[in-house]
């Protein structure tokens, strides 16, 4: 916890500045790191789904490494070092809190699915799903970078270095609000070209609620381990989900899809 001399010196809007500046710096970041995979194989920005899974496995791979190459440098930069990262196996309580961020996570995608059918709302697809088409291999690809990269890369950036850094000037629950919001945005770069304001709100919004669940799991617990598990778990079981729904040609494969990859929470390239 910041004590209150250091509360005053960091301010919130200089906090907020830093954490706005420490998300940007991740996917900069992340810009540097697909460049082997642009070099090695340029179609799978330009035709995706016409690139090798072992070329899109390897941009979407290194994609996650830029944020954990940001948040290390930030806590060398800083002289935090090592010991700044919470990350430990949970205790009992903490599993819990892991079986509990899965379920609500589940609620949530439920609840945001009724709506977004109900009110027939359009949603625009996240640029990831360019990577993963009707693959099936390619989803049951995403379910181990899911498990290895993108959770650990993105809680470990947005919860242990951006929401930790903002409790300096803020509540528990206002910094993971505030994290929440800035996940959020950094994410309308990847919707700006839909349609409508009305299709590019819709995931903004669904992202916003899934880093909502995930930040209060850090909150709680002060182990990075509990978000990065939950995180991982509900997408995994959704991918999952995606894949049968392929396997069997159902019909609710198609527009499950971008909300899918909105709770994945993937940040643009």
């Amino acid at each position: 916890m910041a004590t209150t001399s250091q509360q005053r010196e960091d301010g919130p809007i200089r906090s907020t500045l830093v954490a706005v500046g420490l998300a940007a710096f991740g996917i900069l970041a992340s810009q540097f790191t697909v460049l082997p995979a642009l070099l090695l194989d340029p179609t799978v920005i330009t035709s995706p789904l016409d690139a090798s899974i072992a070329s899109r496995t390897l941009l979407l791979t290194l994609n996650f490494v830029g944020f954990v190459l940001a948040g290390a440098i930030y806590l060398a930069v800083t002289e935090r070092g090592r010991s700044y990262v919470d990350l430990r196996l949970p205790t009992k309580r903490g599993w819990l809190y892991i079986i509990a961020g899965v379920l609500g996570s589940f609620v949530f995608y439920v609840l945001v699915s009724l709506v977004v059918q109900l009110l027939s709302l359009p949603s625009a697809e996240n640029t990831v799903t360019s990577y993963i088409g009707d693959d099936q291999t390619m989803i049951l690809v995403m379910i181990g970078i899911v498990f290895f990269f993108n959770a650990p890369a993105e809680e470990f950036l947005f919860r242990n270095i951006v929401q930790k850094r903002l409790y300096d000037a803020f509540s528990r629950g206002q910094a993971v609000v505030i994290a929440s919001a800035i996940f959020a945005l950094i994410h309308v770069v990847s919707y700006a070209v839909s349609q409508s304001l009305l299709a590019t709100v819709v995931p903004v919004v669904v992202v916003f609620g899934g880093s909502l669940i995930f930040g209060y799991l850090y909150a709680k617990t002060d182990n990075l381990f509990v978000p990065i598990a939950a995180h991982a778990a509900f997408n995994a079981i959704q991918f999952g989900i995606l894949y049968i729904a392929l396997e069997y040609d159902l019909e609710t494969a198609e527009p499950t899809t971008s909300l899918l990859v909105d709770l994945a929470a993937t940040v643009p390239l």
